[in-house]
This record gives C-alpha cells, sequence and structure tokens, in this order.
C-alpha cells in the first residue's frame, strides 16, 4: 500500500514544486512506482515534468469536483516509473466549489486512496495557501515535507504551519505526522544561511533531514525544459541532493527492500 506524502509550505519560493518534482522522479530512478499530484492551480508540476497545463483534457479538479476516477486521468510520464495526476488553473475555484459538500475536507482523500495499491510513493505538490484543498492534501496524506529556503524570515509562519498540521491530526487526520524539514536553497559560502541551518536544526532537532539542497543553476533550468533533474543533469549538485534525499526517506521508512522480492534496491551512498 503506498505511502502518501504531501510538501506543503504556505509561504511560495520556498522549493517547494521543486522538491516534489524531483524527489518524485528520483523515486522512480530508485525503482519505486511514483505518482506526482498537482495540487496547486498554477500546475507548475504538471509543466515541470514536460505536459502543458492548457492541454490537459482532466486533471485532479475533476477528479475532486466531478467525481471522475483518477485512474483515469492519470499521465505517463517520460521518467523512469513516474505517473502524473496532473493539475489545473480551475483548481482555483474549487475552494468554493468544495464548501457545500459533505465532507468536504476527505475530497482528495477519496480520490488518492483507489490509487494507493498501485504506487509505492505518492507525492503532492500543495499550492502556497492554507486552504481547503491543502487541508484536502493534508487529510489524504501520511506525512508531510515542509521545505525550508536557507534564507532570512525562513522560520516566519512556520508556527502557522505547524498549528494547522496539529488541527488536522486533532480533526481530520490522526496518523498524520511531519515526514521531516527540509533544508533548501542552501549557500555553502554565505554566513546567513549557515546560520538558518543552525537555527532550523535547534528549534526542530530530530525532524530535520540530513540532506541539503544546495543552491543550484541546473534545478532552475531543469524546468523550463520540461524535465526532472534527473532527465536534465544528473551530474548535477541538485540531482546528487534529491537522491540522497530520496535515499534517506526510503530508509527512514524501511522501503529500501522491493515488496515480494529479495532483492534490495542499490542506493547510492552520499556524495
Amino acid at each position: 500500500m503506498g505511502k502518501i506524502i504531501a510538501i506543503v509550505n504556505q509561504k511560495g519560493g520556498v522549493g517547494k514544486t521543486t522538491t516534489a518534482i524531483n524527489l518524485a522522479a528520483c523515486f522512480g530512478v530508485l525503482e519505486r512506482r511514483t505518482l506526482l499530484v498537482d495540487a496547486d492551480p498554477q500546475a507548475n508540476a504538471t509543466s515541470g515534468v514536460g505536459f502543458d497545463p492548457r492541454q490537459v483534457k482532466a486533471s485532479i479538479y475533476e477528479c475532486i469536483i466531478n467525481g471522475i476516477p483518477a485512474s483515469e486521468v492519470v499521465l505517463t510520464t517520460s521518467n523512469p516509473n513516474l505517473d502524473l495526476l496532473p493539475g489545473h488553473i480551475d483548481l482555483v475555484g474549487a475552494e468554493i466549489e468544495m464548501i457545500d459538500m459533505s465532507e468536504r475536507e476527505r475530497q482528495m482523500k477519496k480520490v488518492l486512496d483507489p490509487l494507493r495499491d498501485r504506487y509505492d510513493l505518492i507525492i503532492i505538490d500543495c499550492s502556497p495557501s492554507l486552504g481547503l484543498v491543502t487541508v484536502n492534501a493534508l487529510t489524504a496524506a501520511d506525512s508531510v515535507i515542509v521545505p525550508v529556503q536557507c534564507e532570512y524570515f525562513a522560520l516566519e509562519g512556520l508556527g502557522k504551519l505547524l498549528n494547522t498540521i496539529k488541527i488536522v491530526q486533532q480533526r481530520l487526520n490522526p496518523e498524520l505526522v511531519i515526514e521531516g524539514m527540509l533544508l533548501t536553497m542552501y549557500d555553502s559560502r554565505l554566513r546567513l544561511a549557515n546560520q538558518v541551518v543552525e537555527e532550523v536544526k535547534t528549534h526542530f532537532q530530530q525532524l530535520v533531514f540530513d540532506t541539503v539542497v544546495h543552491r543550484n543553476v541546473a534545478l532552475g533550468e531543469a524546468p523550463s525544459h520540461g524535465q526532472t533533474i534527473i532527465m536534465h543533469d544528473a551530474s548535477s549538485k541538485g540531482a546528487v541532493n534529491y537522491l540522497n534525499l530520496a535515499r534517506e526517506i526510503l530508509q527512514k521508512n524501511d522501503m529500501t527492500r522491493i515488496p515480494g522480492s529479495e532483492r534490495v534496491i542499490a542506493i547510492p551512498e552520499e556524495q
């Protein structure tokens, strides 16, 4: 049964979509059947894996609002073992349309639960807000990854996000846990970046991933080509970082062994 991980931070520009796209792609490279769910109206995750959101015939919006089975909407990407449940600008209106629905916070869970048996991991890219669609993602998820950029005001707003997660745990999804805090956009040359790393580790301790994502030109270039970092430049620092993050998460969840097989996935050592 696949694990659902939501990538959440209501702040924009923290590397959320970059993390969702490239972490999902790295799970695929490590032989895990992976689904990337684009739950952001900007649909950047959809374009980031090579699809034009304007040309997509159906998206997660139709699944949530019109009840179309997600299996009919899922697209196969050019990345190994990676499928996409695309997003669309129509998601902007989904929050209003969901207001009168019964169990409105559980609509995404109803969409994704039937897919759990098809995938080892399901990664949800959430919008930069704490609205109803994001609450849906948190209700559907087993765990949450919170990207935190290594810049000034890094911890600003985290208290509100953690409080939202706590409310969801209490009222909607008691099984929800924080998978980890991911430090992104790290530049070892900057004193401020190093101070932020220390501050976040001091505040959150064991919740912070060992892997840190460095500021990397290739990570910025890849989406403009409609490619994940693994497909764009597998030898880049960004690719190594996200491969190591995938490796860390698989080991943390004891998911390095392929179900039904005695074969253990060969996961590259950190570089």
